[in-house]
């Protein structure tokens, strides 16, 4: 079997790399290409592969390169973790918005559109180029933002899944607070990409007993502090929401944070520093415990599952996947992505159905879906309107002299990765 990291220059590879050597069983990689244009990043990263292969006794073999057809070719699957623009787009994202009194975040409003219109292109040659080389090759995105980006391949008929590892941080989480192992655990996860709530946890599987009001009871506070959301708001709401719900629910404070302390974007480019550094040693043979602080957590135990699902090789029979809607929520169009449990196996992802939604959360996912509807204009076509539109119809934005100051800063900061601009 042949899997295609294409981003593998990445500091996250390695993590991905020490779950492919320990979940083997799960998914026999023959194979592992580690594909990156910077080939100093992918020396380092790949060294370091190789080491934890041979630490692990893998049989499998670890190639890089720079040349993306030939990484592609004849692979099984590939995973897409790039970042057009590297951290310095990514301080860029986070930090103009600010400007206008909104939230800088690299994945969702002014900062998370800008992701998406240097992503969209470039990904969907990436995938074009796959298809042409092996038609039946799962594409598995990691890529954020993973809704609207899987959403374009999907829509240009490629075999993707979009993959996001805030649904198995919570799954590990639950299961610690529980004191049962994480597979037991089985979340009613729902919404959109970095837009989703767990209305249950359920013990043993999707008919197991729904233990979330035993959780909100007896750890509602150490949940409310993980989210920095108030804990009466947890108990009056009844689920969890994830993290990037903060965003929506408490954007002021946010924006007022934001411009006290040095971006994420910052904190993560010192860190990889560091990483790469410690990479190079060639006494390292294992993710180093830093890496647990880059982001990303257990993406590696959750990709493995999915490749190993989609590739007749195993996982578990149901995962939390970004795929076509197809009336598992019916206030939203068939082909918007959502993110929700599914089963998954070589024919791809049928979600599971999902009882009915609060119009709480349904008013806020149709108004973010008509968003990534309009982005995806954008990303696809190009344009100052197109660009006006999706900012304009974004709930965290809404007001149009916003939207007019976000428009001219994200196509100044955006124009050498903007054909159209």
């Amino acid at each position: 079997m042949k899997l295609t990291v294409v981003g593998g220059g990445s500091t996250y590879t390695p993590e991905l790399v020490d779950g492919f050597a320990r979940l083997r069983d799960t998914l026999p990689v023959g194979e592992l290409v580690l594909m990156d244009p910077a080939q100093d990043r992918l020396d380092l990263v790949g060294g370091l592969a190789r080491r934890i292969f041979a630490r692990q006794d893998h049989p499998g073999r670890i190639t890089t390169t720079t040349d993306l057809d030939r990484a592609v070719d004849g692979a099984d699957a590939v995973l897409l973790q790039l970042r057009v623009g590297g951290q310095a787009a990514r301080e860029q994202d986070e930090t103009w918005p600010l400007e206008c009194g909104c939230v800088g975040q690299e994945t969702t409003g002014a900062g998370g559109l800008a992701k998406a219109l240097r992503t969209v292109p470039v990904v969907l040659d990436i995938a074009d180029r796959v298809r042409r080389t092996n038609p039946d090759a799962w594409i598995i995105d990691f890529t954020n933002p993973v809704g609207i980006v899987t959403r374009a391949l999907l829509q240009a008929g490629h075999k993707a899944v979009g993959l996001c590892n805030v649904a198995i941080g919570l799954q590990r989480k639950f299961a610690a607070l529980l004191g049962v192992e994480p597979p037991e655990v089985h979340l009613d996860h729902m919404g959109l990409n970095h837009l989703t709530w767990e209305t249950g946890v359920r013990l043993g599987g999707p008919e197991g007993e729904d233990v979330l009001p035993k959780l909100l009871t007896e750890h509602g506070d150490r949940i409310a502090a993980d989210l920095r959301l108030p804990r009466a708001l947890l108990d009056r709401l009844g689920v969890v929401p994830s993290y990037y719900l903060r965003y929506y629910y408490a954007h002021d404070e946010v924006v007022r944070e934001l411009g006290t302390k040095p971006s994420r974007a910052a904190e993560v480019a010192a860190m990889e520093r560091q990483l790469l550094t410690m990479y190079a040693d060639p006494s390292l043979d294992e993710k180093p415990a830093l890496l647990a602080k880059r982001g990303g957590a257990y993406y590696s135990e959750a990709a493995v599952d999915l490749a190993a699902a989609l590739l007749g090789g195993g996982g578990t029979p149901y995962q939390v996947v970004n795929t076509y809607n197809r009336g598992t929520l019916p206030f939203l169009p068939d082909d918007a992505v959502i993110e929700v449990q599914a089963a998954v196996g070589p024919q791809g992802a049928s979600p599971l159905p999902v009882p009915s939604v609060d119009p709480l959360y349904a008013g806020l996912m149709a108004n973010v879906t008509t968003y990534e509807d309009l982005a995806l204009e954008a990303a696809l076509h190009g344009g100052r309107t197109r660009v006006f539109r999706a900012l304009l119809s974004h709930p965290l934005i809404g007001q149009y002299e916003y939207a007019e100051a976000l428009t001219d800063r994200l196509i100044a900061h955006n124009r050498e990765h903007l054909a159209w601009a």
